[in-house]
């Protein structure tokens, strides 16, 4: 095995792509170059070090254990060299290209987005929803730039911007509960029908962790995907779900039921990974979040 720096660039360029692109001839349309071209710097980038990368079926590939760990080293490798490309190029008026970002809940982030959008109208914003076990698992696989999320400490190599806090409200359709009832207590609420959000979720975590303080037993009846699939399974009538009051918005459907007897409160945050945050994309958004929360 020859040292580090004999390997090839063409031939962790050709990995890379297909390891991104999920096949041989679709990262050889993404790369310009010849499908027999990209293999052939696959199968030497394997020869060379006797290592096999890729699983190979008759209809599709997968990364080994191996190509799975030289993948997330190459999606690092190949975002500095962008990074030193953009920091050369820093003094251009407009920034493109594409941000990435995970959110428990959208809600968080749509004046940063809007402002963001107004700043940046060259800038693809993917945003995808997931709860906040997701959001750091993206953000460590280098799935995602930026993530929001409820209360938690991820770790040191997460950095966070603090969007404030609000406390934990239960909600139902509109006749689940009798008129003009604005409060229970955990006891009381364990009497209905509960949907919840699926494991991961904390608020989910923060409600359970109460009840068993209090030693009250909370069954859900149904756990849902997500903050939206929980929202509409409530508003369906099915049972009594639980939120942060930032989250419940204004829908006619829907009623809030305020907890008492707790001190429940989930604080939202934006994270980034912190070897990524000389990355102009990340260091333009959290620029603006910080503009916005100044306002």
């Amino acid at each position: 095995m020859g040292p580090i720096f004999q390997m090839s660039y063409s031939q962790l360029r050709a990995f890379h792509y297909v390891a991104l692109k999920g096949g041989f001839s679709r990262a050889a349309e993404a790369m310009n170059i010849s499908q027999p071209g990209v293999s052939e710097q696959v199968r030497k980038l394997e020869q060379d070090y006797d290592v096999l990368l890729f699983n190979r079926g008759r209809r599709a590939i997968s990364l080994t254990a191996v190509g799975q760990k030289l993948f997330l080293l190459t999606k690092r490798f190949f975002e500095i060299e962008q990074e030193i490309e953009e920091y050369i190029s820093e003094t251009r008026v407009e920034m493109d290209g594409r941000i990435r970002i995970i959110a428990d809940s959208a809600h968080h982030v749509t004046q940063i987005l809007t402002e963001f959008r107004k700043r940046y109208p060259k800038v693809h914003v993917l945003l995808q929803s997931g709860n906040s076990e997701d959001v750091v698992d993206k953000l460590r696989s280098y799935d995602a730039e930026i993530g929001v999320m409820g209360s938690l400490t991820p770790g040191g190599d997460i950095e966070t911007l603090d969007l404030g806090a609000t406390e934990i409200i239960a909600f139902a359709a509109q006749g689940v509960v009798s008129a003009g009832i604005k409060q229970m207590n955990l006891e009381n609420l364990a009497q209905y029908p509960l949907v919840f959000r699926e494991v991961g979720s904390k608020t989910r975590e923060k409600i359970e962790r109460e009840a068993l303080r209090q030693g009250v037993v909370l069954t859900p009846i149904i756990e849902a995907e997500g903050r939206e699939a929980m929202r509409e399974v409530v508003a369906s009538g099915a049972g009594i779900g639980f939120v942060s009051k930032a989250e419940f918005g204004d829908d006619q459907r829907l009623v809030q039921i305020a907890i008492d007897g707790v001190d429940l409160h989930m604080s939202e945050t934006i994270a980034f990974l912190g070897q990524r945050g000389d990355l102009r994309i990340i260091r333009a958004f959290i620029h603006v979040a910080q503009e916005c929360l100044d306002k």
